[in-house]
């Protein structure tokens, strides 16, 4: 599998990143092979949450076995100081592990989210302490929304983070508003030397029914169009990786595609030929 430079911290992360809420809700055998799976098939980054179910328990059963062969990353959903320092503890033990190597404040997706985690007692202090107990090692922020990389350019304006998770695909690349947005924070991320990545690869829309995936949005299911999905992304070179969808039965399909990839313009024709395709966000659980 290709690696890329996670920015600063050096690392040369798969371009695939694991997406640990496909474990949620599973049982440790499923985890256990969707694991080995992702191992198999070059994955060396990991990337879970404190909120993402029994996934930190999840891997925590199989970490010391295979701690020294990945990158891995946690998520702090908590806002002040006590509670997100409380939370990487509980991270720590539930991982089997003494440190993280990124631990990324989850779903700041909005200016006021950015405000509440930056302000004196919020979460950002718990990190900055993780981080000088070697707790932690690398420092990122994530979130959600049609807002999220205007807001994550700002995040980087007030703290040097290490790396920026910000969601992007072909049908939000298709609004002016965002891509400016997100071409916004490519430009500040290159010139601070940030690792990005990107979520909501392969994602297709909110449900229109009763959901058939363990993923809060309707995912690509259709392996010719996960490819394209995988493939539009991947030619991003500003981006590092991309998180796999959280649902393991998913998984192959998108390996298999980042190992077939086809040319962009091929991909985006066979993306844009799905009329129902539309922006995740346009309704969200959260």
């Amino acid at each position: 599998m290709e690696t890329r430079r996670l920015g600063r911290t050096g690392h040369l992360s798969s371009v695939l990143v694991y997406g640990a809420a496909a474990l949620g809700e599973v049982t440790q055998d499923v985890a256990d092979a969707s694991v080995e799976e992702a191992l198999a098939g070059g994955i060396n980054h990991l990337h879970t949450a404190a909120s993402y179910g029994e996934a930190e328990l999840r891997l925590g059963a199989l970490m010391p076995g295979i701690r020294d062969r990945v990158f891995l990353a946690s998520k702090t959903g908590e806002r002040d100081a006590e509670a997100a320092y409380r939370s990487v503890g509980t991270s720590l033990e539930r991982l089997r592990t003494d440190r993280l190597d990124l631990l990324q404040l989850h779903a700041v997706g909005t200016v006021d989210e950015l405000d509440r985690v930056t302000a004196p007692g919020g979460a950002l202090e718990a990190a900055v302490r993780a981080r000088d107990e070697g707790l932690v090692r690398f420092l990122g922020i994530t979130g959600h929304g049609h807002r999220a990389p205007a807001t994550h350019l700002e995040a980087l304006r007030r703290f040097p983070f290490d790396t920026v998770l910000t969601p992007l695909n072909s049908v939000l690349a298709r609004h002016a508003g965002y891509l400016a947005s997100y071409e916004q924070l490519v430009e500040e991320v290159r010139a601070k030397d940030v690792g990005l990545m990107v979520i909501k690869t392969v994602a297709r829309r909110n449900w229109p029914g009763s959901p058939t995936a363990a993923t809060w949005y309707e995912p690509y299911t259709d392996p010719g169009q996960i490819r394209a999905a995988v493939s539009w992304a991947l030619a991003h070179e500003e981006i590092t990786g991309l998180a796999t969808p959280g649902d393991a039965r998913l998984l192959r399909h998108v390996l298999a595609a980042e190992a077939d990839r086809m040319q962009l313009a091929d991909a985006e024709q066979v993306l844009a030929a799905d009329a129902d395709l539309s922006s995740p966000f346009l309704a969200m659980p959260f």
